[in-house]
């Protein structure tokens, strides 16, 4: 039996309370391991600083304190990934057929893959590509001196984008199971979403040209294996 429109909103809301309390225990996990985080995360900038510049400074009294916090969020966001995207599919599942239901491990399990695997896309190639290049970019005579706030800002919202850019996969297959999508419809418009990949990666990748296409080829690879998939799929 359908479910009125107001009971889903109840169960949406129900999903994202339940998202926020596990959010709240992995961010306080996060929190107490947030020192080897914060060592690990900082290694690309050191990598691309000269060994007696090796620094991050804080102009605000609170700005390393709020850091820790936030290092532990998104450690929790890492942490608690596997739950969020189910709770996707728990939504979602209830209007697929029965045979449909059985992708629930399987787009958990995919998605919690890509989502870690386009962090540590940014993280081991993005990142180091991007921060040489500034570093380097100004006159010989200027030194960087960078704040907690400004680097951590910078790469946690990379790690997030990236992560969530190689779901892209992910989305398309799911779509195209629940019938929002087929491969026609992809095949046509393949050069708007390769503008659209294009467009996303100048906008929130770094303003680097070698960034914005280590961007752009993995979306664009993900695109054309996410079209082939849904053309087996169709094809069974």
């Amino acid at each position: 039996m359908e479910k009125p429109f107001w009971d889903h909103l109840d169960e949406l809301r129900s999903r994202l309370m339940s998202c926020l309390y596990v959010l709240l225990g992995t961010s306080v996990i996060g929190y107490f391991i947030r020192l080897p985080i914060l060592e690990f995360l900082k290694a690309p900038l050191f990598r691309a600083l000269p060994l007696d510049r090796q620094h991050l400074y804080f102009t605000g009294l609170f700005d390393s304190f709020f850091n820790h916090l936030q290092v532990a969020l998104i450690a929790g966001v890492f942490i608690g990934s596997p739950y969020f995207i189910y709770q996707i599919w728990a939504f979602v599942g209830p209007g697929l057929h029965q045979h449909e239901r059985r992708m629930a491990l399987p787009f958990v399990l995919a998605g919690t893959v890509f989502f870690f695997a386009g962090a540590a896309f940014a993280y081991y190639l993005v990142l180091p590509v991007g921060f040489k290049f500034f570093i380097e970019f100004g006159q010989p005579m200027d030194m960087p001196m960078i704040t907690v706030r400004e680097y951590f800002s910078v790469l946690f919202r990379l790690l997030l984008l990236f992560g969530a850019s190689f779901e892209l996969p992910v989305v398309l297959v799911l779509l195209a199971k629940v019938g929002l999508l087929s491969y026609e419809t992809l095949r046509a418009h393949r050069r708007t979403a390769i503008i659209a990949i294009t467009l996303a990666s100048a906008m929130f990748a770094p303003p680097d040209v070698m960034s914005m296409l280590l961007m752009m080829a993995p979306l664009y690879i993900f695109f054309e294996g996410a079209v082939q998939v849904i053309r087996l799929m169709e094809s069974r």
